[in-house]
């Protein structure tokens, strides 16, 4: 295995979705009162006795799960919130160790090959976060096939031909700053790619790095003379003869104010042109260089006399990929940009990401100055600065308002790496006004005001004032290396009563820059950390150190101000400098010694921060500096023992920090010696760590250790010894039946920790280390067997816990579970699909094996355990034709809540058959949220009442105000969108609809609903008064009844009307796809129906108003077929 490894550290036309509710209606599931009972369909019927509810129980709106490729090939299924709830390994992988962690929200699955590589920052984190890969834009972006960035050690023919060799790998981009190549590998190729990338040692020769090829974002008339823009024009200095290039989503050049400015224009981004839908890129590059001609100059930009390249690398959705953004700062800098605006970016994540290498590799190379906004992640504290933000020659830029107060958005320093200081200035980004893109996303959310401009706030605002002003500074230094002139922005800013990692060094001030001749290098100081206890700590010098740029001497008067952590002033002494006074000769250089002291700190620990300002000459230079004292920490010793007594050479350790100075900390550590030493802070950690007799094959002993609480106060010597681990062993009635899945975890101080990829309970162990937790943990044990395609037993055992199993077995009898008789329809022939049974206990989540695909319809038989207080769920999805990588694309999907189930007893259900239609409960509805209408409403949940989704060739939700149509929106009122509405009290009527392609759906084609109510502003969120009626009749698993036969349909109202408040319901039925209705009559919740001739379909209609006068409609064509 090599040496000592310390993994990353962390804080804690087309088809589409329509979404249904999440989780499966509730009433009436406490069980049979018979031995066999269906499980039962929720909803009232109409005229029935009223409910306590405003209609029968739904769960909340939530998207699908997702189905995830790993880049080795390993399949990951994650639910709507980004938790692992199923895992395949890819072939060839069965054997590969692999293990979970949920922290913070965030999920990673580290197979045990991988985790040298990311641990040294050579594997990006980002390809194993499940959390980050099941974003919508990830997964977008994803979409046809895995996509890479692949860095080369210098020529590397063989492992260039290599990649290309791997299946059908193709090459995207070359990316010639990073000496990488953007891939795209379908994903039946990924496990291919994997092992052509690396081998035993890690990496294959001639390959370097691999990055996830990422999504990054857009970050969202007195801000130009707040930086002192106009005394610079008024001396001569407009930005003529300098290119600024902004790389965003494309600028209008038809506006006036741009309509010069633009003298280049690419695309890299996967919209079809250069067009910005979006908004972000014109109102970007009018801050940088409008020239304000549609407001008679008011609303000029910083530089109206500098030229634009525009380089489209985010889309019509503003979203962008690494490799093409790498690409746009290439070209541009390839066209003589002088300055290049990046006002968009990501999370920073430990390493260096290709965007961070791009600017810091162009920056050195072509001497291009890049603005990059910090982010807009400041109201969750410190460490927020985003990536490219956080590249050392990037210009960061935080925003502040008109009055130079910190914008609550504007990230924070330092970075996730280190102490840097980042940002490295502020500038205006607090409502600012500046040019439209007519018809965009923005100008559309926000409108215009006045004509031709919108005002937004943002980082991606605060940056252009950056850029702006280097290029006035360009201008008046056209011999200025980027660094000059970032050191003189830096350099002359306006300070403000914040830290370096909140400002920088101050406000842009442009006016005083323009007239700099004295910069300083470094703009910043970072004095490292000094460490516990402190008794033997030394005074640090590092020099400042002053280019006089101009023709004459400048003397300078130095001074130093230093704050403590809690931002009282500093101990005196702290900081020193060399001198107070200081010539620096005309065109030479002059240095000043800056001693940072952590010895008069006394018991104050954590980060200092001091500013140095030069002032002479009618100038002043501010330079930052930060020094780290640090807090108690302590040597900690890691002892891994494995089962023969010898220090373990195989083995994956966990430390999670949970209280103390260290708390959130994750680090994953091994070494081939067996002992790893690591200075951590006094507090109290989690350890967890996994054992392998060999790691190409966990079936041959895997040993889980944990120590829930280890208490760190002195220097600790901890051993984890395999020898101490007892098996586990569980087992079914059915002795033919075969163990397809394992899933062994448990949650701990909000942790979630698990074991995959183990194929044999008995070859696992576990054994808890050191004293007991009296908080608890929860313990799971899950397991799938299967006999057959249409038999399985599913177990989920455990429960709370003051100690971590020290072994475990559980022998379980016919009588210890329930059956569950699960029927599952199609929507089409040739469909395939596939049942998930998630198990769930009160202190942990679910997960289910990943099992291959039956063809539909089909009936399954699931026992399930009904013991330790288990809850099991059920998803039932469905899929289509092979794709060209070997996948099935998932159609549609309905769930079921988990519930308990009671043993002995057997239940029934449905899943997948008709009718399909709008369902009402609890979660979901139309809402008013202050002046803001949002719909969450499912409009194709199966005829059981199941929640879920299905996939449509069209949708769109319609908004009327007395009469008027005011906004139409390409969403089914899945909640994704909302209307802005005015405060007053008026008539509203919202429509929505959704189209199936019958190649998809034979039933249930087009789904249409309205919902008429009044409604007026409210403070905080109200439910507004809409209901809907469900047709529920019986139907086969292909939604088809006897042709000419009539039957009794029962007839559901839910939701405002439901019950007593119901004032009339009128039912209609059409057998020509609702050309022409006939009424039915309703009586006892119940209409008699004549099912349509063989082949043809029957269509519902139905209309329901309240007491209160609110009126909704639905209708449903093709609701079933005659058979």
């Amino acid at each position: 295995m090599g040496g000592h490894v310390r993994h990353h550290r962390t804080r804690a036309g087309a088809v589409a979705v329509a979404t249904a509710v999440a989780a499966a209606l509730t009433a009436g599931l406490a069980g049979p009162a018979s031995a066999e009972g269906a499980l039962p369909a929720p909803g009232r019927a109409a005229g029935a006795a009223p409910s306590s509810e405003a209609g029968s129980g739904a769960g909340a709106m939530a998207g699908p799960a997702h189905r995830l490729t790993l880049v080795t090939g390993d399949r990951v299924d994650v639910d709507a919130k980004g938790r692992v709830t199923g895992f395949r390994p890819a072939k060839g992988r069965a054997h590969i160790p692999v293990r979970t962690q949920t922290v913070g929200g965030r999920t990673l699955v580290l197979p045990y090959d991988a985790r040298r590589l990311i641990a040294e920052g050579r594997v990006d984190r980002r390809l194993f976060d499940v959390t980050e890969l099941s974003r919508k834009a990830t997964r977008e972006a994803q979409r046809k096939g895995l996509r890479l960035i692949v860095g080369y050690e210098g020529a590397a023919r063989g492992a260039r031909a290599g990649v290309r060799a791997a299946g059908d790998t193709a090459v995207r981009r070359v990316l010639p700053s990073l000496n990488a190549e953007a891939v795209r590998t379908p994903r039946r190729d990924a496990a291919l790619l994997w092992r052509t990338l690396t081998d035993a040692r890690g990496y294959a020769p001639g390959i370097r790095r691999l990055w996830l090829d990422g999504t990054r974002e857009a970050t969202l008339d007195r801000s130009v003379p707040q930086i002192g823009a106009p005394k610079a024009w008024r001396s001569g200095y407009d930005g003529k003869g300098v290119t600024i290039a902004v790389l965003d989503s494309g600028v209008d050049s038809t506006h006036p104010d741009l309509k010069d400015q633009v003298v280049a224009e690419k695309n890299f981004s996967a919209a079809p042109d250069v067009e910005d839908r979006v908004g972000h890129g014109t109102h970007v590059a009018s801050i940088a260089a409008g020239t304000g001609a549609a407001s008679g100059g008011a609303f000029k930009g910083v530089a109206p006399g500098a030229k634009v390249l525009s380089g489209k690398v985010l889309d019509d959705e503003g979203l962008g990929d690494d490799s093409g953004i790498v690409a746009g700062m290439e070209w541009a800098a390839a066209q003589g940009a002088d300055v290049v605006n990046l006002s968009l970016g990501g999370d920073d994540s430990e390493g260096t990401d290709p965007l961070e290498a791009a600017v810091d590799k162009l920056s050195a190379d072509k001497g291009v100055l890049f603005a990059v906004s910090a982010g807009n992640s400041g109201e969750y504290g410190p460490g927020t600065v985003g990536s490219p933000g956080s590249a050392k020659a990037a210009l960061t830029v935080g925003a502040v308002d008109g009055d130079d107060r910190l914008a609550e958005f504007s990230s924070r320093g330092p970075l996730t790496d280190g102490g840097t200081v980042k940002p490295d200035v502020t500038a205006p980004g607090v409502d600012i006004t500046a040019a439209a893109a007519p018809g965009s996303r923005i100008e559309k959310e926000v409108g215009q005001q006045p004509e031709g401009y919108l005002t937004i706030s943002g980082t991606s605002m605060a940056a252009p004032h950056a850029a702006g002003a280097a290029a006035l500074l360009k201008q008046r230094h056209p011999n200025w290396t980027y660094a000059e002139l970032k050191g003189a922005l830096t350099a002359s800013t306006e300070p403000g009563e914040y830290t370096p990692f909140q400002q920088g060094s101050g406000r842009i001030a442009v006016d005083r820059a323009i007239d700099q001749t004295v910069i300083a290098r470094p703009v910043s100081l970072d004095f490292g950390r000094r460490l516990w206890p402190h008794t033997d700590d030394k005074p640090v010098t590092k020099k400042v150190t002053y280019r006089n740029l101009g023709d004459r001497d400048v003397t300078l008067d130095l001074a130093v101000t230093a704050t403590d952590p809690e931002g009282r002033p500093a101990p005196a002494g702290f900081f020193t400098l060399g001198k107070r006074k200081l010539t620096v000769p005309a065109g030479g250089k002059a240095a000043v010694d800056l001693v940072a002291d952590t010895r008069p700190g006394a018991s104050v620990n954590g980060v200092y921060a001091a500013y140095v300002t030069a002032t002479g000459g009618g100038q002043s230079v501010r330079t930052a500096a930060v020094v780290e004292r640090e807090i108690e920490r302590h040597e900690v010793t890691l002892r891994t023992v494995g089962r023969d007594g010898r220090p373990a050479p195989h083995y994956l350790t966990l430390l999670q920090g949970l209280t103390g100075g260290d708390k959130g900390r994750n680090e994953w550590v091994d070494d081939a010696s067996g002992t790893v030493r690591l200075r951590i802070a006094k507090g109290t950690y989690l350890l967890d760590t996994a054992v392998y007799v060999d790691p190409r094959d966990p079936d041959k002993g895997t040993d889980w250790l944990v120590r829930p609480k280890l208490t760190v106060t002195k220097k600790t010597t901890v051993t984890l010894d395999a020898r101490r681990a007892k098996p586990v062993d569980i087992t079914v009635p059915d002795r033919g039946a075969e163990l397809v899945f394992l899933d062994a975890r448990y949650t701990y101080a909000g942790n979630e920790l698990g074991a995959l990829n183990i194929s044999k309970f008995r070859s696992l162990r576990t054994a808890h280390f050191g004293p007991a937790v009296p908080g608890g943990l929860g313990q799971q044990w899950l397991g799938t067997w299967r006999k057959g395609a249409d038999k399985r037993y599913d177990v989920m055992l455990g429960g709370k816990a003051t100690r971590f199993a020290t072994g475990y077995e559980r022998h379980l009898e016919a009588a210890d579970f329930a059956k569950l008789r699960i029927r599952s329809g199609a929507s089409a022939p040739g469909r395939w699909g596939d049942l998930s049974v998630a198990g769930y206990l009160p202190e942990a989540g679910g997960i289910a094996p990943i099992l291959p695909p039956q063809r539909l319809p089909r009936t399954t038989t699931a026992y399930v355990s009904a013991r330790d207080g288990a809850r099991w769920g059920v998803e039932f999805a469905q899929y289509g034709a092979e794709d060209a990588d070997g996948e099935r694309p998932l159609e549609s999907s309905y769930e079921r809540d988990p519930r308990a189930f009671r043993a002995g007893k057997t239940y029934t259900d449905t899943f997948n058959t008709g009718v399909f239609g709008p369902l009402l409960g609890p979660g979901t509805g139309v809402f008013r949220k202050g002046d803001e209408l949002r719909g969450r409403i499912p409009l194709v949940a199966d005829g059981r009442g199941h929640p879920g989704f299905s996939r449509y060739t069209a949708q769109k939700s319609v908004l009327y105000r007395d009469g008027v149509k005011v906004a139409e929106k390409h969403d089914a009122v899945t909640g994704a969108e909302s209307f802005k509405v005015p405060a007053r009290d008026a008539e509203y009527r919202l429509t929505a609809s959704v189209t199936r392609s019958p190649k998809l759906a034979r039933v249930s084609s087009r789904v249409e609903a309205s919902w008429t109510f009044r409604s007026r502003h409210v403070d905080g969120e109200a439910a507004l008064p809409v209901s809907t009626v469900r047709f529920t009749p019986e139907l086969g698993l292909d939604s088809r009844a006897p042709a000419g036969v009539k039957q009794s349909v029962p007839v559901t109202v839910q939701g405002y009307a439901a019950g007593g408040d119901l004032a009339s319901l009128n039912a209609y039925v059409s057998y020509d796809k609702g050309r022409t209705w006939t009424g039915l009559t309703v009586s006892g919740g119940r209409a008699e129906v004549t099912n349509p001739a063989r082949g043809k379909g029957v269509s519902f209609r139905a209309e329901v108003t309240d007491r209160q006068g609110n009126v909704s409609r639905v209708t449903i064509l093709d609701a079933y077929l005659g058979r």
